[in-house]
């Protein structure tokens, strides 16, 4: 799976010449829309077929900081999963250095209610947990 490479915009640096804090959250779900894309299963397609993906939980650590015309490469992995709930690990870097970590947590509706995603998009849960991070080996999907 290849990472997603962000470039840093200048309308999205603050008045220091520093990446705003708030744009590492939308570059984690770039790279998740970019990841879920790569395996098949781009929004597009879900949204088609009346299913969306909410955010329920974002958790953002700020290692070190990002300027103008950085790229930002960003590594994603499915951490762990419930019947309902996935949730995605985020490692952004530059070059080699780890500059910011994340976690996003998610779960599939159709109609305004929970569905579980392994009955209705059995593929999509097969090819999320051949790219898992290895810390929820054997977990259930």
């Amino acid at each position: 799976m290849s990472p997603y490479i962000h470039k840093v915009k200048y309308y999205e640096c603050d008045p220091m010449g520093i990446t705003h804090h708030s744009n590492y959250v939308r570059f984690m779900e770039e790279a998740r829309v970019d990841f879920l894309d790569q395996l098949g299963y781009g929004f597009e397609k879900m949204e088609a077929e009346g299913v969306v993906s909410p955010v329920l939980n974002i958790n953002v650590k700020y290692i070190k900081p990002s300027k103008f015309q950085d790229e930002i490469s960003i590594s994603v992995c499915l951490e762990k999963t419930s019947a309902l709930k996935y949730t995605f690990h985020y490692v952004m870097k530059i070059g080699e250095t780890t500059i910011c970590t994340g976690e996003s947590i998610h779960c599939f509706m159709e109609n305004g209610r929970p569905v579980v995603a392994e009955k209705r998009f059995p593929g999509l849960a097969e090819a999320l947990g051949k790219f898992s991070d290895g810390r929820i080996a054997g977990a259930e999907i």
